[in-house]
Parts: C-alpha cells; sequence; structure tokens
C-alpha cells in the first residue's frame, strides 16, 4: 500500500464526522443487540451477531442516531448556516420520517398479510410463501437514537 494511501486512511479514520458516525451506529447497534439478548435469553450468538451488524428496528434506532449524529457533527464542524449542515439535516429528516412511517407502517402491513395468509393456508389449504416483516421504529425508539446521535456528536466534536 502506498505511504499517502495509508495517511489517508488514518486521516478518515481521524476525522471527527467518520468517528460521531460511525460509533453513533455502532453503539445503537450493540445496545440495540444486548437489549434483544436480555429480552430472549435463548437466542443464539449467531443472531446476537445478526442482530448487532444488520437488524432493523428496536431499541435504539441506529438510522436515527447516525443521522443526527452527523448533521451535529457537520453543525459543529462547518456551522449552521452551512450548505453541508442543511443538506445532512434535511436528509436525517427524510431518514427519520421513513423510519417512523413508511417503514413502520410496510411492517404492519406485512404482518397483516402473514397473518391473513397463514388462516388462508389452515383453513383452506392454500400454499403460502410469507412476506419479509421490515420492522420500523417506534417515537420512543427514534428519539433515544436521536439522543445517542446527538451527544456522540458533541463528544467526538469537542474533542
Amino acid at each position: 500500500m502506498h505511504p499517502q494511501s495509508v495517511d489517508s486512511f488514518y486521516h478518515v479514520l481521524r476525522n471527527p464526522l467518520f468517528l460521531a458516525g460511525f460509533f453513533s451506529w455502532f453503539i445503537a447497534q450493540l445496545l440495540k443487540a444486548t437489549i434483544e439478548a436480555l429480552r430472549n435469553r435463548s437466542r443464539s450468538s449467531r443472531e446476537v451477531v445478526v442482530t448487532l451488524f444488520w437488524a432493523t428496528g428496536g431499541m435504539p434506532s441506529s438510522h436515527s442516531a447516525l443521522v443526527t449524529a452527523l448533521a451535529t457533527a457537520i453543525g459543529f464542524q462547518y456551522g449552521l448556516t452551512s450548505p453541508l449542515f442543511s443538506l445532512a439535516l434535511f436528509y436525517g429528516m427524510l431518514v427519520i420520517r421513513d423510519a417512523l412511517g413508511v417503514r413502520r407502517a410496510a411492517g404492519m402491513q406485512a404482518q397483516a398479510i402473514n397473518r391473513m395468509g397463514r388462516k388462508l393456508q389452515e383453513r383452506f389449504e392454500v400454499e403460502f410463501e410469507p412476506v419479509q416483516e421490515v420492522h420500523g421504529h417506534t417515537p420512543a425508539e427514534v428519539s433515544v437514537g436521536v439522543l445517542l446521535g446527538f451527544f456522540i456528536a458533541v463528544a467526538f466534536s469537542l474533542l
């Protein structure tokens, strides 16, 4: 690897924007996996790892934590009047709205479809393939994610 490439890589890893975004996402996912493991003691280590790196929904919202951390860190680094802050703020609002509204509604619809499909399968012996249930977030999960992302970004921005 070229020395300049290594230096660029280390520069990215020291960037407060990167650190705030990464750690807000990772800590939110770690908390989510821990909460799920404690709630469902029978879960395997594989399920905990899947929750840590891939699961959506649950407490806290890693989507909300990540976009809030990025907008906050950008606000600290470039100022609240920066076009980059405006972009991050409105992108964050869109992601949070999606986590609360569209994804949650889609998940609830998928659950209803799966319940109806199972009933039809039992009653009329119709073959049914369940649809994937996407998990959105409750307002409490989003609120905790927003607070987590904000405080992590403040910490990295003031270091």
